[in-house]
């Protein structure tokens, strides 16, 4: 499937986003960082089972400057892996709590992100800038998600929704994600919009 088909006359709404949160970026803030962070199992899993994914280091040259083209991108990635992978519980695939992987026709939260991420580090984005996110929704239930690391601030791309929006539009609470230096590792994360969460419940 042809990208301008998958995004058709749905794109040009997608890319008032990118013009309608100028304003906002200045008044973003960001995830501060507050100490290391003990990956998720599933992702400790993956890389087990997957040594290249984790093991090749890229320096960090600070976030990725957003062209348009580059924003055009990243919502073509978010809309073509949410539209072509179903979503499906890792206990429905797998029959087991919890399995990250790369999906092909199902898969779940993580799933989507992994994918993501691997099509975007295809498209030449800074491994770096792609961080698998681990949040929590508003019913306490986790969730994760991808964090592309921009200039413009940090965007989340998610399997629940086409629209890319900044984190700190999101309604979810930012626990942890991977560790920009070493894909292996994973950091706390504080949410500057509120106060600080004081622990990871995953």
């Amino acid at each position: 499937m042809s990208y301008t088909k998958i995004i058709g006359a749905g794109f040009v709404a997608l890319c008032l986003t990118f013009l309608s949160t100028q304003a906002a970026f200045a008044f973003a803030g960001s995830m501060r960082i507050t100490g290391k962070a003990n990956p998720p199992i599933g992702h400790y899993e993956f890389c087990q089972s997957n040594p290249g994914e984790c093991s090749v280091r890229t320096a960090d040259t600070g976030p990725l400057t957003l062209t348009e083209e580059r924003w055009r991108t990243i919502l073509e990635v978010n809309y073509t892996v949410n539209t072509e992978i179903a979503p499906m519980t890792d206990q429905e695939i797998y029959g087991v709590e919890e399995r990250w992987a790369y999906p092909t026709t199902v898969g779940d939260c993580e799933d989507f992100a992994l994918l993501k991420r691997k099509m975007l580090i295809n498209q030449g984005f800074n491994p770096s800038n792609l961080l698998m996110t681990v949040v929590l929704q508003p019913n306490g239930e986790g969730h994760a998600v991808l964090t592309v690391r921009t200039d413009r601030g940090d965007f989340v791309l998610d399997n629940m929704r086409n629209k890319v929006m900044l984190w700190s539009e999101t309604e979810y609470t930012f626990l942890k994600r991977q560790a920009t230096d070493n894909p292996a590792n994973w950091v706390k994360l504080q949410d500057g919009r509120a106060t600080a969460v004081s622990s990871v419940h995953r």
